[in-house]
Formats: structure tokens, sequence, C-alpha cells
């Protein structure tokens, strides 16, 4: 049994990428613990309100990750 958490920021991904990601997720985990265990396998992915996410001291919104996605 695997509890899966992934945070990201608000408004950065979309609701299909959100849900390629536990899909995608939930399939390693799978790999790893067996195939048996896939039902048993729960994957969260949670919002951080836009500028409440912090790097080095430094608040980031969607826009900065969004920016920094661009390169």
């Amino acid at each position: 049994m695997a509890l899966i958490q992934v945070k990201v920021i608000e408004g950065v991904f979309t609701a299909p990428q959100k849900r390629d990601m536990i899909e995608r997720l939930t399939d390693v985990m799978a790999e790893i613990e067996g195939e048996q265990m896939r039902a048993s396998i729960v994957c969260v992915v949670e919002d951080v309100k836009s500028g409440e996410w912090g790097v080095g001291g430094k608040t980031l919104t969607a826009d900065d990750v969004k920016a920094l996605a661009r390169g």
C-alpha cells in the first residue's frame, strides 16, 4: 500500500496534466510494488495557492513557474 502526495502551485497544471501525473506515478509504484498492489495505491495532487510557495526564501507564483518552464 502506498500514498503518493504531490504538491503543485495552483494554476500551473491543467486537470488533464494532473490526471496524467496520477496515472504515471501509480504506474511507477505498481512496477515497484507489484501489479497486484495497484488497487491500493493512492495518489493525491494538491494545489498550493500561488504566492504561498517559497524557494530559497523567495515566494513563487504560478507566473514565475510558467516563466521558468518557458526558459
